[in-house]
C-alpha cells in the first residue's frame, strides 16, 4: 500500500489521540527549529546595522523602515520561541491537547512577522543600490511571492484536496 493509498501521512488510523498530538508537536518543533535559526540570524544582523556610521547618515524613511523591520524581526523571534516557553510552563501537566493548537497559532503569527522582517530587510538593502521607487516595487513583488507560496498555494491545495488532512 502506498502513502497515497493511506491518504498521505496525515491520517494514521492506528494512532490514538495522544500519539497524534505527540506527532503534531514533533512536526511543529522541526518546523520551528528552521524558522527560529533563520529569524535569530536576521535579528542579530539587523541589530548591527544601527551602529554603522553610514546608517546614522541615512534619511528618516530608512530609519523608519529599519525600526519596523527590527521590531517585526523581534516579534517573529518571540513568537517562534513562545511554544518552547509554553511547553516548559505546562510540562507534565497533561495539556498537550491545548499546547499543540496554541503553539501552531504562535508559529503561524511568527511567519507573518517574519515576512514583514524579510521584506523590510530587502527594502533596506535595495534602497541603497536602486531608486526608492524601484526598491518599493521589488519589495511589493517579494511580498506577493511570499504570500503566494506561504498562504495562497497551501490554501488552494487544502481547498482542492480530497484528503483527510489534520
Amino acid at each position: 500500500m502506498t502513502e497515497h493509498d493511506r491518504g498521505g501521512d496525515y491520517h494514521r488510523p492506528d494512532e490514538d489521540e495522544g500519539e497524534r498530538l505527540d506527532r503534531h508537536w514533533n512536526e511543529l518543533l522541526q518546523e520551528l527549529r528552521l524558522a527560529q535559526t533563520g529569524t535569530q540570524i536576521l535579528f542579530a544582523f539587523l541589530l548591527t546595522i544601527a551602529f554603522q556610521s553610514r546608517f546614522q547618515e541615512a534619511d528618516q524613511f530608512t530609519h523608519d523602515v529599519y525600526a519596523g523591520t527590527l521590531v517585526a524581526s523581534a516579534l517573529a523571534v518571540g513568537l517562534f520561541l513562545a511554544p518552547v516557553s509554553f511547553h516548559r510552563m505546562v510540562f507534565q501537566q497533561r495539556l498537550r491537547d491545548r499546547l499543540v493548537p496554541i503553539a501552531n497559532h504562535l508559529a503561524s503569527a511568527g511567519l507573518v512577522f517574519l515576512i514583514a522582517a524579510i521584506c523590510g530587510g530587502v527594502l533596506l538593502a535595495l534602497d541603497v543600490v536602486l531608486s526608492r521607487t524601484v526598491a518599493l516595487v521589488i519589495v511589493a513583488l517579494v511580498l506577493v511571492w511570499f504570500v503566494g507560496f506561504w498562504y495562497v498555494l497551501p490554501a488552494y491545495v487544502r481547498r482542492t484536496s480530497r484528503g483527510t488532512g489534520e
